[in-house]
């Protein structure tokens, strides 16, 4: 992901506070390069997009957040609901029940890479500037070999590596976060003219972020960004702004996480 013009959008790059917003740094708007020419398929064509300034969560939603919202508004999660037959055809009966297993977005993109110009990864172009780990990733060969050399085997504390540029943690790593955006298999391509980059872009169709090797299940995905502390160098190398992947939206991990922005300063 290559950032433009961030220095004359925010003097000098560093984070806002909004005092009224919970601790939630503020992200100028701006123009930047999404996605990647020199990764994975569905990174690419890397392409100029404009998105306007925001205020995102400081690190991602935590499980004691989470347990307070569910007891405040009852909202009841997918894992909890029974599926329905018909959007598994041919599962077995003893699977469609709540929290079985049936099988196994530009905002987002622009906070990542914390106001650097065509940086690699979140915090430079070195994943281990200095020796020292930036995030929680895997260490060694995945899935048979980690030696936890970041200090963490599975999930760390929100906070436990430095922040990006914007005074954002985990944006890199940790868990994979779900973003609002319907997945699409590509990026559209680059706009030859400057009058015409895309302002706020999103996502493709619903009908079309389906997944094409498994066409009977019928069941829309979700773009997510940042990797996890499963990516490997040998097995899933996302852990940077430009990379994104698929999941569908009934479907719930281990590594999978989320954080809020606003697009608006809140007030009292």
């Amino acid at each position: 992901m290559n950032l433009a013009d961030t220095k004359s959008l925010s003097g000098s790059g560093q984070s806002f506070e909004d005092p009224a917003g919970e601790g939630m740094p503020y992200v100028p708007g701006g123009t930047f390069r999404m996605g990647s020419d020199r990764h994975y398929p569905e990174e690419a064509p890397a392409y100029l997009v404009t998105v306007d300034e925001f205020w995102m969560d400081r690190a991602p939603v935590t499980n004691r957040q989470f347990r307070k919202f569910l007891n405040a508004t009852g909202y009841v999660t997918v894992a909890e609901i029974t599926p329905d037959a018909k959007d598994y055809p041919g599962a077995l009966p003893h699977t469609l029940m709540a929290g079985s297993l049936v099988f196994t977005p530009p905002k987002r993109a622009l906070a990542a890479g914390g106001g650097l110009d065509g940086a690699e990864f979140a915090w430079g172009d070195k994943q281990f500037p200095g020796a020292r780990h930036m995030a929680n990733s895997w260490q060694g060969t995945f899935p048979h070999q980690n030696p936890a050399a970041d200090g963490f085997e599975r999930t760390s504390p929100v906070t436990a590596f430095p922040a990006n540029g914007y005074g954002l943690h985990d944006m890199i790593g940790n868990v994979w976060e779900r973003t609002a955006d319907w997945y699409s298999q590509k990026h559209e391509a680059d706009i030859p003219k400057v009058c015409c980059i895309p302002q706020n872009p999103r996502g493709g169709p619903n009908g079309a972020s389906y997944d094409s090797c498994q066409p009977t299940l019928g069941i829309p995905r979700k773009v997510l960004e940042g990797g996890s502390h499963l990516c490997a160098p040998n097995y899933c190398r996302r852990y940077r702004p430009a990379a994104r992947h698929a999941e569908p939206i009934d479907t719930s991990a281990s590594h999978l996480g989320f954080r809020c922005i606003t697009r608006k300063r809140i007030t009292s």
